[in-house]
């Protein structure tokens, strides 16, 4: 983790890629049969479900995992845990290291060391309801990788380029994804 310009702190990862020996591209491989065998098996749904802790805090389960959730004291919480948008942002990092990884294995590109460090604006109005015309969640995102290793630069600037065309958490942050709500009452 590393301090952000505002006090708090963003995330930040390093990763080391030596090894280009990891089954990445088998993976790709056997998923593109399994997909050209049944089209369907292109459809992978992920759950998660959330419990509230503490004054602000929550638990997310996810699988056989669970990812707890808090505020600093300034938003409510005991700073037990990163808050929402520290772990969307160590998700769109994590997502990035993954990309670049399986992407090096597919293009054939060496990558010895990897950081990503990522960092976003909130203006809090839009959260409190302080102004309606300000959006609740980041007003920008930047991205910053650091990548090292006996290519060149362009070869590295293909690699980025396969990165953010693929990367799944990337995606949901430029795209379009709808979302609908369902509220169960009991």
């Amino acid at each position: 983790m590393k301090p952000s310009s505002t006090g708090g702190v963003v995330p930040s990862v390093t990763a080391v890629t030596t090894d280009l020996s990891t089954p990445l591209n088998d993976i790709g491989d056997a998923t593109a049969r399994a997909v050209a065998a049944d089209p369907a098996n292109a459809l992978v749904v992920f759950h998660a479900t959330g419990t509230p802790e503490g004054t602000v805090g929550s638990a997310i389960s996810t699988r056989t995992h669970t990812i707890r959730v808090d505020e600093p004291a300034t938003l409510g919480g005991t700073d037990t845990a990163a808050n929402p948008v520290e772990v969307y942002l160590a998700a769109l990092i994590s997502c990035h290291v993954v990309t670049y990884r399986f992407w090096a294995q597919r293009l054939g590109i060496t990558v010895d060391e990897l950081e990503i460090h990522a960092e976003g604006d909130l203006d809090v109005r839009g959260f409190f309801g302080l102004d309606d015309s300000v959006r609740p969640g980041f007003q920008a995102v930047r991205v910053t990788v650091r990548i090292g290793g006996p290519e060149t630069p362009q070869r590295y600037d293909e690699l980025r380029q396969a990165v953010d065309a693929h990367c799944p958490v990337l995606d949901l942050t430029t795209g379009s994804t709808p979302v609908d709500t369902t509220l169960i009452t009991y």
